[in-house]
């Protein structure tokens, strides 16, 4: 397999070479566990989930260290915490775990390392130390400052010229900085506030070096991938470039930013009807919400739907089509639900050729879909032609390269069968058997107030060659 990667910092697809083939490095930047995540947070995780399954399946799942920070300090922890009148870890608590419960609902498998800023201050006082003995940082008035003006590099991943930047900003200066784009390594903390102890003083740090430490610490550098949403090129990931090459020296004059990840990639936009959103507007859809009536594999399906690069637009219709072609390839699965897949021995947990040629062009999920609905139509036509053969093979493919998207994970009968409780299964299955006797029977008006049941059960039942399923309507 050859592996494309779309790198923001080159700006090109490139052939993804890992430093260390034995221990491939993944960092994306996770969660500031505040409140309930919205459907937009819920695109990286997904997207680079994806990503990971594909890395893990050609390096080997111990060969793969998958990194997503927490952020469990930050003014919005700070303010939800005054208000409730507890400690941040109470908060911060409260929505990891709610987080961790959405995640799993969309089949997103847990990274290896979940490293939380509050366990890391050590490291980001240290770090911010070695930026101030090379001579990119300056301690004011207890706020130490990165000085942009010592690092001729900056701007090279967001493509924005320092100096342009400089020359138009319209930002108010605090009057410790040497200037405006100067941004915070440190600060103090305010009265009430949580506070970590330091050589400049108490407070806590700056959002951007939290990335650069942990990812340091936890993974070293060069890192192979870092991941995030493209809202993070700038200032997020601009500046952790910066701090993390900086603390080691070097900040030289070509213009040219020392090697910090060796892949750049950052997913799209997504919007609501069209339009950004916005607690203004009124249409933030919290993704906590949204998985108690619409199933995760939907929504996963939803997400993977447009190339991760691209924008997504976030509507009903997209919903109502991912559930159709969900239901369309387990459609498929059910009725070869008797033919028996090759087991990995037999080489059956080998994607589709087609599918890998896909996903592999710079996550081409649109592309790679299009491949299993191929297999779900070639077995529907092998099982038209008595084929069980060629339906084992396709099947095979078929759930193997699903499980590089994350779907295609349940049985058949859970997934057309979904939301329904033992009473309401225990109660169709003998309503069908009783149709099945009345219809035997040709007693037509008993066939009839069973039909009314099963409706008013809101259940589709589906005749085939080899009796009937069922699943609930949507």
């Amino acid at each position: 397999m050859t592996l494309s990667l779309y790198d923001t910092l080159h700006r090109e697809k490139r052939v993804f070479t890992p430093r260390n083939s034995e221990r491939v490095t993944l960092y994306v930047c996770g969660p500031t566990v505040y409140d309930f995540a919205h459907i937009g947070n819920a695109r990286p995780p997904v997207v680079f989930d994806v990503l990971t399954r594909l890395l893990r399946r050609e390096y080997g799942a111990d060969h793969v260290i998958y990194a997503r920070n927490v952020t469990d300090v930050d003014d919005k922890i700070n303010q939800k915490a005054f208000k409730e009148g507890v400690e941040i870890g109470e908060v911060t608590a409260r929505y990891e775990a709610a987080y961790l419960a959405d995640m799993a609902a969309l089949n997103v498998t847990p990274p290896d390392l979940t490293p939380h800023v509050t366990d890391h201050m050590d490291a980001i006082v240290a770090q911010i130390g070695q930026i101030i003995d090379a001579g990119c940082a300056y301690a004011a008035e207890g706020h130490v400052l990165f000085d942009v003006s010592a690092y001729p590099a900056y701007g090279a991943l967001s493509g924005r010229n320092l100096d342009d930047m400089i020359a138009g900003a319209r930002v108010e200066v605090a009057p410790y900085k040497k200037n405006a784009h100067d941004f915070v390594l440190w600060k103090p903390s305010k009265e009430n506030e949580p506070s970590w102890p330091s050589p400049w003083g108490a407070g806590r740090p700056g959002w951007h070096i939290e990335c650069s430490a942990m990812i340091e610490e936890t993974l070293g550098l060069p890192i192979d991938i870092h991941g995030g949403g493209i809202d993070l090129v700038f200032p997020h990931h601009e500046n952790e470039i910066a701090q993390g090459v900086c603390a080691h020296g070097h900040a030289h004059a070509d213009k040219a930013p020392a090697e910090y990840s060796r892949y750049w990639m950052h997913n799209g936009f997504l919007t609501v009807d069209a339009e950004k959103m916005s607690k203004s507007i009124g249409n933030v859809l919290l993704l906590h919400d949204l998985v108690q009536h619409v199933p995760g594999e939907v929504v996963r399906w939803a997400l993977l739907s447009a190339h991760y690069r691209q924008p997504l637009d976030w509507n009903q219709s997209l919903l109502d089509q991912s559930k159709k072609n969900l239901d369309r390839l387990y459609g498929a699965l059910r009725r070869a639900a008797d033919v028996e897949a090759p087991n990995r021995e037999e080489g059956g947990d080998a994607p589709a050729a087609e599918f890998l040629e896909a996903i592999s062009d710079d996550l081409n999920t649109p592309g790679a879909m299009s491949k299993l609905f191929a297999l779900s139509s070639e077995i529907e036509r092998a099982m038209t032609a008595g084929d069980l053969h060629a339906v084992a093979i396709a099947k095979a493919e078929l759930l193997a390269s699903g499980a590089i998207l994350g779907v295609l994970l349940s049985s058949p009968d859970q997934w057309f069968e979904g939301g329904a409780d033992d009473a309401l299964k225990t109660e169709v299955e003998a309503l069908l058997a009783e149709r099945v006797t009345a219809r035997a029977a040709k007693d037509w008006p008993a066939a009839d107030r069973i039909r009314d049941r099963l409706t008013e059960l809101n259940v589709v039942v589906m005749d085939g060659p080899t009796g009937a399923t069922w699943r609930l309507r949507d």
